[in-house]
């Protein structure tokens, strides 16, 4: 066993983050950063386009506050999102006294871009390598602080608790199988989203929901779990995410006739001239619905990996692309073997990123004392029932640093003799001795369990939704933990046992996504992501509330709601293109 003062789960953008603000909080304090990867191998170093921040002359805080409230579907907490708004500029400096190479104007002042949803130019980036250079810069800098020790390769399976407060996580060493307990006077969960519960994500195969269902299982609501982001551009068969980037740069979505069809669809936008210069850089939720419309009239193009439309970016030009988009052009060259300077490159709606996660306020603490959470494992929330595009790295490293500083005051606080948690440990590693020996003989195996599951969402859960599809997707989700419950396991090595690991994130999966699909069902209304055929308007009177589900003693999800909190900007109309 391990003890520190602060645990923090998951080595991402979030978690380094979450981590560098406690040492330098309280320098005094010891930090484990526990991450089932090596940190430079984090979801974090996937994104691409950008972050929000506003500093340009003609933006303002409120005009970012208000994108993000209007783009949120005014689902999101309004507090939240003007405390963000103010922080994230000094964040992104932050980052750039660190090291950070933002890409520059001529005249040496860090370049912004548009993006979508934004009515002004304010996301920062670093070419199309954005979190990869952001991820570089956090995890550079934690180097420096001996008092953050890392537990590179842990999986953590379950949260520790004493009476009622959260003290710490029980982990499997991937490379030696030993199952050990960190424990601490704190715990931040930085794991990221789920969205490998669909079968076509941008997400890579670490994004599992881990925290997600840690937290749950330990007692925290998890909140606004039925909104789930597609990303209107992603490659076919692989998922992999073109940045927004590309439209904001100029890129055009074309139907099979070669036409910009954005324009025949309700963007939000107030009059026709500014269609046709942003109608790309609309919501990411619109964009998405957009593609389906098309495909039920027959102007998408059939390929062996689902239906696409084409992204053109021809028109930019060679210097264009390789100095703002060379990341784009390596994508399609190495996973379509095509050139975007010279061709049109076949995009399709892929599920990116969620808005729900654990339940938290805006210093990122969840229910259970000694628990905090941040960046997209959390919903804190600012991104509501739509996440505009690059507010997603800013609302790592502001919420991080929050839920950071905030868990480093609960540490020092309640400081005192390491809490007797052995009972918990041993019986945890019983479980996973059983699963790790006992699955010899089950009738099910973990890759077909989860395959099932992840068709069961896409049907149940997609882009849109109804009753039908919600009740048949929680009838298959009781049975696919029924099946789940037989299957088997081949190999009993301790030596990174990824059947093991496997097996333990479909039991995570499969918790979130009865999570997702109860939400889903209980909100009768159409908000931002989720779009229900048979509620087709937003009920503010009804559901302006933010959606809290919790797992009862039966294991069963049960559904609740929680104002949504409003300070200057009442409900209205979405509107972009201004």
């Amino acid at each position: 066993m391990s003890d520190h003062d602060v645990v923090v789960v998951g080595g991402g953008a979030a978690g380094l983050r979450a981590a560098l603000a406690i040492v330098q909080a309280q320098p005094q304090l010891s930090v484990a950063v526990v991450s089932k990867v090596y940190p430079m191998r984090s979801h974090t170093v996937s994104a691409e386009g950008g972050a929000a921040a506003a500093i340009a002359g003609d933006d303002s805080l409120d005009e970012h506050a208000y994108d993000t409230v209007s783009g949120s579907d005014w689902l999101c907490d309004q507090d939240a999102v003007e405390a963000f708004v103010e922080e994230a500029p000094r964040e992104l400096l932050q980052l750039e006294h660190w090291g950070c190479p933002w890409s520059r104007q001529p005249d040496g002042e860090v370049a912004v871009r548009a993006f979508g949803g934004m009515k002004k130019m304010r996301t920062w980036f670093a070419a199309d390598k954005t979190g990869f250079h952001l991820l570089h810069t956090l995890f550079q800098t934690s180097l420096r602080y001996p008092q953050i020790v890392r537990y590179d390769e842990w999986f953590a399976t379950t949260l520790l608790r004493d009476e009622n407060r959260v003290r710490g996580v029980v982990g499997i060493e991937l490379a030696t199988g030993r199952i050990e307990a960190v424990t601490g006077r704190a715990v931040v969960l930085c794991t990221g989203g789920c969205g490998r519960v669909f079968p076509f994500t941008t997400n890579g195969n670490i994004k599992t929901g881990d925290g997600m269902a840690l937290a749950y299982r330990a007692g925290a609501p998890l909140k606004d779990m039925e909104f789930v982001q597609y990303h209107p551009t992603g490659l076919p068969f692989t998922g992999i995410l073109i940045t927004e980037a590309a439209r904001a740069e100029g890129g055009w979505l074309l139907n099979k006739d070669g036409y910009r069809y954005l324009q025949d669809y309700d963007l939000g936008t107030p009059s026709p001239e500014p269609v046709l210069r942003s109608m790309e850089l609309g919501p990411r939720d619109r964009l998405s619905q957009a593609f389906v419309h098309e495909q039920e009239k027959g102007n998408t193009v059939d390929t062996p990996y689902g239906p696409v439309v084409y992204l053109d970016l021809r028109h930019l030009g060679e210097k264009v692309i390789d100095a703002k988009l060379p990341f784009v052009r390596e994508l399609c060259r190495a996973y379509e073997r095509i050139d975007p300077v010279h061709e049109l490159v076949p995009v399709r709606p892929v599920q990116h990123y969620m808005m729900g996660g654990v339940h938290t306020d805006i210093d990122g603490a969840t229910g259970l004392a000694g628990l905090y959470a941040a960046g997209e494992v959390a919903c804190v929330s600012i991104n509501g029932a739509n996440r505009l595009g690059s507010n997603s790295l800013p609302e790592c490293l502001v919420f991080g640093r929050r839920a950071g500083i905030a868990a480093a005051e609960y540490a020092v606080a309640h400081k005192g003799a390491a809490p007797v948690v052995e009972a918990q440990v041993a019986d945890e590693r019983r479980r996973l001795e059983h699963d790790l020996l006992a699955r010899r003989n089950g009738r099910e195996r973990i890759a077909d369990v989860r395959t099932d599951m992840q068709h069961t969402m896409e049907g149940s859960v997609g882009i849109f939704r109804d009753t039908e599809s919600l009740v048949e997707g929680t009838e298959k989700l009781q049975e696919l933990r029924e099946r789940f419950d037989k299957a088997t396991l081949e190999d009993t090595s301790r030596t990174f046992n990824t059947e093991l690991v496997a097996a333990l994130e479909l039991g995570f999966m499969l918790d979130v996504a009865e999570t997702m699909v109860a939400s889903a069902l209980r909100r009768e209304e159409s908000r931002g992501a989720h779009q229900r055929t048979d509620f087709p308007r937003r009920d503010d009177t009804r559901f302006l509330a933010h959606s809290l589900v919790s797992r009862v003693p039966s294991g069963a999800p049960q559904v609740e709601y929680l104002p949504v909190t409003i300070t200057r900007w009442p409900p209205g109309e979405r509107v972009y293109g201004r």
